[in-house]
């Protein structure tokens, strides 16, 4: 199974979540397991390449990939949630995304100093929340190996907010 098949699974949905945008809905990747394990498959190999002892799964969607790859790669997997949804103490991260802004948070405790870490998440496109949940797991004291998406909008430029960062995303628009 290729890039290219998961990518060709891909819909998009205009106007969501507000007029203007087209959502790149990766749900029929979620629901056909071959296409599934294809996807967690090229992610599980550049994470295996990339040496790390963690995982930092984005809220929500991020979930998802990181706890197959977690699970075959026998590491653990932090996640990194919306503000005021983590009940121990926490570092708080705000950025700009595409349509807004929000806060990401992260156990205090979530990683060891030297820690290297892969975050996973389901899509790049403006690179603020990926910026985010580098900068909370280097307050942690942890280190970003490298940053992981099924789709980068390369058109919004998110790279550009993240130098220094390795970035991989197997489906690129």
């Amino acid at each position: 199974m290729s890039a290219e098949q998961i990518r060709a699974a891909i819909r998009d949905v205009p106007d969501f979540p507000k007029p203007g945008i087209i959502f790149k809905d990766i749900t029929p990747i979620l629901s056909d397991p071959t296409l599934f394990k294809a996807t967690i498959d090229i992610l599980t190999e550049q994470v295996r390449a990339a040496a790390v002892t963690k995982l930092a799964a984005i809220d929500a969607r991020g979930f998802l990939f990181a706890g197959a790859i977690a699970d075959r790669l026998d590491i653990g997997m932090v996640p990194i949630r919306k503000q005021g949804k983590l009940p121990y103490q926490t570092y708080e991260q705000s950025y700009d995304l595409e349509y807004g802004t929000a806060t990401l948070a992260v156990h205090r405790d979530a990683f060891e100093a030297g820690e290297r870490v892969a975050v996973i998440d389901d899509l790049l496109a403006t690179g603020g929340t990926a910026l985010a949940t580098a900068q909370l797991i280097e307050q942690c004291g942890a280190s970003v190996a490298t940053m992981l998406f099924v789709v980068e909008l390369a058109f919004l430029n998110g790279r550009d907010k993240l130098p220094g960062y390795t970035v991989f995303a197997p489906v690129v628009y």
